[in-house]
């Protein structure tokens, strides 16, 4: 991605709590929306001591194939990083970093309405095709994400701008709200005040596609991805490999070091570590093997490429709500408090924590006084008894096949035979798992996890429990909708005010404690990061703690000459 220093302070979106309240709150204190208008006065990302080098390739391993490598479909964190290193978008994140800065626009405007943003795009941007892009692929890609017939999980994310439900619903060929007044310029009118929306055009889903090439492969754009990045696609084998080559004609010449990636699919995560170790391999792509763990952590030889990250993550089961009988409350509720996550963490080795509620502990909004559902095996008897299902019943637990789903899987499998609830388990690859899930009669039961694609509170809302997101394809994979809390939501998402931003975070906490009473998940446990490099990828140090794209920015590291 190309990514230039803003001379904006976009501090509404880093509003994290690693240090603890007092900080969260002094944070909050400083939300932005201060200053109106950035421009990309370039200053170099931080850079490891030796400096980047151009040239060399790396290879990155994964177990399963990509969900997707069209920027309006992938939304898992194994696609979001080639994704973003083959696509850009209007905004991105200085590497290693939560700073929002303009990618492809040069500068930006904000309204002292907070209603109209303004983007003047660079000068010479071209597709990986050789064309020059303009502002109306900027507009066809993000009418693209939210036309109903993509299917893209990320809709719902531009849902503030004027005329997206007459669009979304058919009624209109455009949304009125997104004008070109020339090649160099998009306007976005909005509805209403959004304290998100710059976070949001720095999205996959903003990220820009030319119209010729997704109409002439339609749904098997994914192979055949075109984009504006530091790498173009040089061949896509589905189930075994992914190449990307640099683009020399890239408009940003201080991105996109190593002259080839190569993504390669089919090997185990155990299997990962070992080729890496070896330096026969460069990163491991899939979480981390807790069979690996404890060797891999106490090796001094590999403590400068064992790479340790705190994150925005939780991981959840979630119920899905259109299925019986998950669509009785006490149903899911006794699911929460059936589930015993202490266990949970110490078969992850203890390399996360149990979760009590949506969001995980360094995020903005959460709320360290609400104490959760208790781990109560009568009481959960009792609700299923008031759900009319005291017998018990048999249902259905969908997961990736990889470790260490299976085994998160084969715990809750016993913890809920404990209270009548017999679950066969239905380990499957990813992009298979995630079509089942994502289909409103597909999974009664998904473990999954959510990772911040920006930090900010709302984003453990929009595409994973809002109304938007409920829709075959998306991420909402409970098929959970509450209008009144979708009203709540975008209330919240209106305060700008800086003054008022400790109030938007109470917000956000107000509504995931009703969340949590409707029980459409259960959070499982907040996991910390970890992965193995090889010695020969380099980079700043803060690259491989990312918690924006995992495991590293593709574009932001070299290989060591």
């Amino acid at each position: 991605m190309n990514r230039f220093l803003s001379t904006v302070s976009i501090a509404a979106l880093l509003v994290l709590g690693a240090c603890g309240e007092e900080k969260k709150e002094e944070a909050a204190a400083n939300q932005s929306a201060t200053a109106t208008t950035a421009s990309s006065e370039a200053a170099p990302a931080p850079a490891a001591a030796s400096g980047p080098k151009v040239g060399g390739e790396y290879t990155v391993v994964f177990k399963d194939d990509l969900d997707s490598m069209d920027p309006a479909i992938g939304y898992t964190f194994q696609s979001w990083s080639p994704i973003r290193a083959v696509f850009d978008g209007l905004m991105d994140y200085k590497p290693g970093t939560t700073e929002l800065v303009p990618d492809l626009a040069e500068s930006f405007e904000i309204s002292p309405d907070g209603l109209t943003y303004t983007f003047k795009l660079h000068d010479g941007v071209k597709f990986h095709n050789g064309r020059a892009m303009t502002s109306a692929d900027v507009k066809y890609s993000i009418e693209r994400v939210v036309d109903p017939k993509t299917q893209s999980p990320g809709a719902g994310y531009f849902a503030s701008i004027k005329g997206y439900q007459d669009f979304a619903d058919g009624k209109a060929k455009d949304i009125a709200g997104i004008t070109t007044p020339d090649d160099k310029t998009v306007k976005f009118e909005l509805s209403a005040p959004n304290a998100t929306m710059l976070a949001v055009f720095g999205l996959n889903f903003g990220m820009v596609v030319p119209k010729e090439e997704v109409e002439k492969y339609g749904p098997d754009f994914t192979h055949h991805v075109v984009g504006t990045g530091a790498y173009k696609l040089a061949e896509y084998t589905p189930g075994q490999r992914i190449v990307l080559d640099r683009f020399a004609d890239n408009f940003n010449k201080s991105e996109g070091f190593a002259d080839k990636i190569t993504i390669q699919f089919g090997i185990e995560p155990v299997v990962q570590v070992l080729k890496v170790q070896n330096n026969e391999a460069d990163i491991t792509g899939d979480i981390f093997p807790p069979a690996k763990f404890l060797e891999v952590s106490k090796d001094e030889k590999l403590k400068d490429r064992f790479i340790t990250a705190d994150q925005l993550n939780t991981n959840y089961l979630a119920m899905n709500l259109n299925l019986k009988p998950f669509d009785k409350v006490e149903v899911r509720q006794a699911v929460n408090m059936a589930i015993d996550k202490e266990r949970l963490a110490k078969i992850l080795n203890d390399r996360a924590t149990p979760a009590n509620q949506v969001l995980p502990p360094a995020m903005g909004g959460y709320d360290p006084s609400y104490q959760g559902y208790p781990h109560d095996i009568e009481k959960a008897k009792e609700l299923l008894k008031a759900a009319g299902v005291g017998e018990g019943f048999s249902t259905e637990l969908y997961f990736q096949n990889a470790d260490p789903w299976p085994r998160m899987g084969q715990a809750i499998q016993q913890d809920l035979a404990a209270i009548g609830i017999k679950v066969e388990l239905k380990g499957l690859d990813l992009a298979t798992s995630v079509g089942v899930s994502s289909k409103p009669d597909g999974a009664p039961m998904s473990l999954t996890e959510w990772y911040a694609d920006f930090p900010d509170p709302s984003n453990f809302y929009t595409a994973i429990l809002g109304c938007a997101g409920a829709i075959e394809g998306g991420y909402n994979w409970s098929f959970y909708c509450n209008k009144d809390i979708d009203a709540r939501a975008a209330a919240a998402d209106a305060i700008t005010d800086p003054a008022k931003a400790q109030e938007r975070l109470d917000t956000w906490k107000g509504i995931y404690a009703d969340i949590m009473k409707d029980a459409p998940w259960v959070p499982l446990v907040n996991a910390r990061r970890y992965a193995l490099k090889s010695e020969k990828i380099d980079g700043d140090a803060s690259y491989f703690k990312d918690i924006i794209t995992q495991p590293f920015p593709y574009d932001a590291v070299w290989v060591k000459q």
